[in-house]
């Protein structure tokens, strides 16, 4: 198993507008669940700490194998969540382990 954790600082002009880019950044991608295969768990998470060095959000994916990790970063149903979400996001940080 693999697991693929992703964070990420949101778009928004204010409090409030950050919370609403990050709610539609988590509906696009928990939409992902059950479409991609190999992809065994996904969550996302918003951050509640505040804390200045803290990101908005985060995306946690468990996956079967390496080449399901590989696959999903390339499957139109992902593409397309990136491709919608377009610069709601405006720093990413990556961690795959095993």
């Amino acid at each position: 198993m693999i697991k693929h954790i992703v964070m990420w600082n949101v778009s928004g002009d204010s409090p409030e507008q950050r919370a609403e880019t990050a709610q539609r950044v988590k509906k696009a991608f928990e939409g992902l669940a059950g479409l991609i295969p190999g992809l065994l768990k996904l969550e996302v998470g918003l951050d509640v700490s505040r804390v200045d060095y803290a990101c908005d959000m985060v995306l946690y994916t468990e996956f079967e194998t390496a080449e399901s990790l590989q696959a999903y970063a390339q499957h139109p149903e992902h593409l397309r969540v990136r491709n919608e979400l377009g610069n709601c996001r405006i720093a990413r940080y990556q961690v795959d382990y095993l």
